[in-house]
């Protein structure tokens, strides 16, 4: 089974993975930033590098979906493919820091993959307003990432909107600016009774836990 965890940058993707994988026994794949070779660049300097790390984030995201479909393991990813081409993609473009070509590369490349691709057994999206990403992001303190612009950051929230209301898979949503999940147990615990309830419930999408 595949679940995967989405939202805007900030809003707690990589906690919840970990939480969850550790209370189910599910296998992690976490969006890797360390060992990020354009993600510094990227933020000091937007529209030179986006279509690189754009190119970048597509071919690790579609290795890791080609290896999630080959596993009989129950995974839980951090972030998703279809972030990237949805969402990041498309608001760099909006906003002028990807060329139209670049862009139509980066699209054409990406429905290629898309007939390889199917949707996650469950989305869940952490739904989280720009006041709360912002003192996320600063209390996390990664330096790289306090240069980022913030219309950037709502171009992002505006797009993960749209994404969601046309979303046709399996969904969860959480409120990430009243679901304290990472601070308070009684809050996670309420995201996982929701788990529960949609995965092994009386009417569960799919067989026997």
């Amino acid at each position: 089974m595949h679940i995967a965890v989405a939202g805007n940058i900030g809003c707690g993707k990589t906690t919840l993975t970990r939480m969850l994988a550790q209370r189910y026994g599910w296998t992690p794949r976490y969006e890797s930033v360390a060992d990020n070779p354009y993600l510094a660049d990227f933020y000091a300097d937007m529209k030179r590098w986006s279509f690189n790390l754009q190119i970048y984030f597509l071919n690790r995201r579609f290795k890791e979906v080609v290896e999630i479909s080959k596993s009989d393991d129950y995974i839980i990813q951090d972030r998703t493919i279809f972030e990237d081409a949805c969402i990041f993609a498309p608001n760099l473009h909006a906003q002028g820091m990807m060329s139209d070509r670049d862009f139509a590369n980066y699209k054409d490349l990406f429905d290629l993959m898309m007939s390889l691709v199917k949707l996650p057994d469950l989305m869940i999206y952490i739904r989280s307003s720009i006041p709360t990403l912002v003192a996320q992001i600063q209390k996390r303190g990664r330096d790289y990432e306090q240069t980022m612009r913030l219309d950037y950051l709502q171009g992002l929230e505006q797009r993960y909107e749209q994404w969601i209301a046309d979303y046709q898979g399996p969904l969860l949503v959480i409120d990430g600016d009243n679901c304290k999940f990472g601070d308070n147990p009684e809050h996670f615990a309420q995201v996982t009774d929701r788990i529960d309830t949609m995965l092994y419930g009386l009417f569960p999408m799919f067989g026997d836990r």
